[in-house]
């Protein structure tokens, strides 16, 4: 907006619209505890990704795509070829030509000048005494700040919070001596106590005295928070949570005048004086500085586009190239309902091959599912469900006879007895302590692990659990969140809309697995982000047991029954468990499994032991493990997961670069090397395409999400990934790591989740989301719902469509859909025409 126009409005109001601009810009990133993969530009997808990009550029110093000599190898491996170059100018509208686009290869991309904070023009202006850069200091210093007041008990002193972030950093900078022992700033503390005690006053004024001009008030302060972006986006999930409770949290305001502060302090101190012209040389010029990011990427976006299209053409053609798939008739002996996450893609495959009787299907991991779990003994409960809703109803641990009596306080005394050994284990005055007692003892136990003879880590579900209660302890519906009992005409609806969504309405098997996932690994602060992240990073294993009970349950049945779906009395449901890490699949409640149906559980505990095993062959190459017999890989690989110094017990979900909604008739057969996520859809049992907008507003998002993690923390790990997980430090018991000692809030995925130590194993590709439905279908859907239009429309995803006679592929670009894939020799001529 034009200044011009803004002198004519309220400047309370222009004030409060840029600070909630700036803040506005932050996606949350999740604690530890439910470790989900987020999109950190997630609040920017009104705007076109290269746009994003640029802004990026200017604002964070940072970048969004690789750097040229990664499209160089792309191109020299033949990866990338001349009729993808040529497709991406066609589709893109682009005047560059082919001979530009191979030339910029060898050429150095024009630099970016970033937009400098005030205090970068102070480091600007030093003559390199100090040892750190007043941004390093800042950082630091505002890291350790946060740290104390979100600390979630891991501190042994709490704090005063009183008043918000923003005043506590008042009282603390008004005595702490470090600036001017450490950068030799002076007066800071007197001016500190002058600043306004709310901090959109202090922002007000902080402001004025930095002269930064009304049309640039909002890029300034969102420059502001990127500088401290892992903080940022901690108290961007404090808002996110608040307002799906339907209230409002304004620490993000609070770290924004922290920061902010710092500058204002730096000013008003005459620190550097050759600063302030500096400073105002900086305001003159930004303006033309983003336009200037805009250009020096335009044919670096280009490379990025070519490579896309060159995976996307090589999906399209395995849909071309065979025959259109007839539907399966019934008759199989089971039915296994997987997660969409691509390493069940691996599994599933592995797991069809044993026979003609068994049929795969995909479904996000919470299984449709909005709940919370409440443990046995636990005083709160945790979310099962995608961060991007609240849950709705309400699951807690039941207790079968033989658990002895109050079994839940039993488990909260063993849970809080272990918590006080991790807080004196971990305390800084206690840690020589434990060192001395528990040292040898502790030392073993690594040792144990090391060798692959340690105990897994317990599981949420099992940890304070003897072993002889753990199959005694069952998840259970109670109710909603409020507390009220869910009556049968709402659980035979909620049992409805799940199967529908499912695609499971007719041809049922005697047996259905529902199989949830979850990772096994040790010594991991992140462990959480290797779990399901349909159910808040949390293992399926709940939501898989409760979803069971519900369609066991035979008054539910009857009721369905009334509704068109009718499942056989013959027909048990199962829930069982893919431990991703080990390629293992543990089935629960076979006490509860009908005599009848014993042949049936041990044909699949054989079959789900070979898909296991061709599984792991599968992956043993890329975890260095290539060549060994099958006794000998199942070993390494539990060895991965049980010992404490692995960094890379299995990939997780890197390679993943498309979203395949289609019947599985469609992909079964195909290869898609664990880089696909597979949700099952039949259009044609879709009245009124509700599933399908359930999928494109849920899991098509969650797959985004994920996506857009392993793409950001690729191209820019320093800032929206988390170093060298090595070196991680926990920060406030569960809020996120430290590389090191201090620093920011690192969020993301570390280096060793997606590179080798020799390249990468991940390839930082938009998601491409394969459709089988018709057009008019996905339009209405898009035009009904803002957020997907702005996924589709700029580039944030790709959306192709599978004719369902054909196999034939379309894409959509600009609102409109055009043949996508053509054969291989025309495309080679175009190319050369080009």
């Amino acid at each position: 907006m034009h200044a011009a126009n803004m002198d004519t409005r309220n400047p309370t109001r222009v004030l409060d619209e840029a600070i909630a601009g700036a803040c506005a810009r932050i996606a949350p990133a999740w604690p530890l505890d439910r470790l989900i993969a987020v999109n950190p530009l997630w609040t920017r997808t009104s705007a076109t990704m290269p746009e994003v990009a640029a802004e990026w550029a200017a604002l964070a110093h940072g970048r969004l795509l690789m750097p040229r000599d990664w499209f160089r190898e792309q191109w020299h491996k033949g990866l990338v070829t001349r009729e993808h170059l040529a497709r991406a100018i066609a589709v893109s509208g682009a005047t560059a030509t082919l001979d530009q686009l191979i030339a910029a290869l060898d050429e150095t991309p024009a630099a970016v000048a970033p937009f400098p904070l005030y205090s970068d023009a102070v480091d600007g202006c030093t003559d390199g005494v100090h040892q750190m850069a007043w941004r390093e200091y800042i950082t630091h210093n505002i890291s350790q700040l946060c740290a104390a007041y979100f600390d979630a008990g891991q501190a042994q002193i709490q704090p005063d919070r009183q008043g918000g972030l923003y005043a506590m950093w008042r009282r603390y900078i008004s005595k702490d001596l470090g600036p001017r022992l450490l950068m030799g700033l002076t007066g800071y503390r007197t001016m500190a106590r002058q600043l306004p005690a709310g901090p959109t006053a202090a922002i007000e004024a902080m402001l004025e005295e930095l002269a930064v001009p009304v049309e640039l008030q909002e890029q300034y302060l969102a420059a502001l928070l990127y500088s401290v972006n892992g903080w940022s986006s901690w108290c961007a999930y404090e808002r996110w949570q608040a307002r799906l409770a339907g209230r409002d949290d304004d620490h993000l305001v609070d770290l924004l005048a922290v920061r902010l502060g710092w500058d204002w302090l730096l000013h008003r101190s005459g620190k550097a004086p050759e600063a302030v012209p500096r400073w105002a040389s900086v305001l003159a010029r930004w303006p033309s500085s983003l336009e200037g990011a805009r250009d020096a990427g335009a044919l670096d976006w280009l490379w990025q586009r070519a490579a896309e299209l060159a995976y996307q053409v090589s999906v399209a053609e395995e849909f071309i190239s065979r025959p259109t798939p007839a539907p399966r008739p019934g008759g199989f002996a089971v039915q296994a309902v997987f997660c969409i996450d691509v390493r069940s893609e691996v599994f599933r495959r592995a797991l069809e091959r044993q026979g003609a009787a068994v049929q795969t299907l995909g479904f996000a991991g919470f299984f449709g599912l909005p709940i919370e779990y409440q443990p046995l003994g636990a005083q709160a409960a945790r979310p099962q469900l995608p961060g991007l809703l609240a849950p709705a109803l309400r699951v807690a641990d039941g207790c079968d006879p033989g658990c002895g009596e109050a079994p839940g306080d039993r488990r909260h005394a063993r849970l809080a007895l272990r918590d006080r050994i991790r807080r004196f284990k971990t305390g800084a005055l206690s840690t020589f302590s434990f060192v001395e007692t528990g040292g040898p003892l502790y030392g073993l136990e690594m040792l144990a692990q090391t060798l692959g003879r340690g105990r897994p880590e317990p599981t949420m579900a099992t940890a304070g659990l003897p072993r002889a209660q753990r199959r005694l302890v069952r998840p259970r519906l109670v109710g909603d969140v409020e507390g009220r009992e869910l009556g049968l005409a709402a659980r035979i609806e909620l049992a409805e809309g799940i199967l529908r969504a499912m695609s499971l309405t007719r041809d049922f098997a005697p047996l259905v697995l529902l199989a949830g996932h979850g990772s096994e690994t040790v010594n991991n602060p992140q462990a959480a982000a290797y779990d399901c992240g349909a159910c808040c990073g949390q293992t399926g294993e709940v939501n898989a047991r409760v979803l069971a009970d519900l369609m066991n349950d035979a008054a539910i049945r009857r009721g369905l029954v009334a509704r068109g779906i009718v499942i056989p009395d013959g027909t048990h449901f199962l829930a069982g468990l893919h431990n991703t890490t080990t390629d293992e699949v543990a089935l629960f409640d076979l006490d509860r499994v009908p005599p009848a149906l014993g042949r049936n559980v041990a044909a699949l505990e054989d079959w789900l032991a070979a898909a296991g095993q061709a599984a792991r062959r599968e992956r043993a190459a890329s975890l260095g493990l290539a060549g060994l017999d099958d006794r000998a890989l199942q070993d390494a690989i539990t060895l991965r997961a049980r010992d404490w110094s692995e960094v890379r017990p299995e990939w997780g979900l890197a390679g993943n670069a498309a979203f395949v909604v289609a019947p599985r008739t469609r992909t079964a057969g195909l290869n898609l090397a664990g880089r696909a996520f597979l949700h099952d859809y039949r259009w044609q049992d879709d009245d009124g395409f509700r599933v399908l907008e359930l999928i494109m507003t849920a899991p098509m998002v969650v797959t985004h999400w994920i996506n857009m993690q392993y793409y950001t923390s690729t191209v820019d790990n320093e800032r929206f990934g988390s170093g060298n997980k090595v070196l991680h430090n926990v920060v406030g018991a569960r809020i996120g790591v430290f590389e090191g000692n201090g620093g920011d809030l690192r969020i993301g995925l570390p280096m060793q989740s997606l590179h080798d130590g020799r390249q990468w194993v991940h390839t930082p590709l938009r998601l491409s989301v394969f459709i089988e439905a018709p057009r008019e279908a996905i339009d209405g859907i898009i035009a009904r719902h803002d957020k997907v239009r702005e996924l589709v429309d700029n580039g944030w995803l790709f959306l192709l469509r599978i004719d369902s006679e054909t196999g034939d592929v379309e894409s959509r670009a600009d609102g409109s859909w055009a043949s996508f894939a053509v054969h291989r020799g025309d495309q080679e001529r175009a190319a050369r025409g080009s």
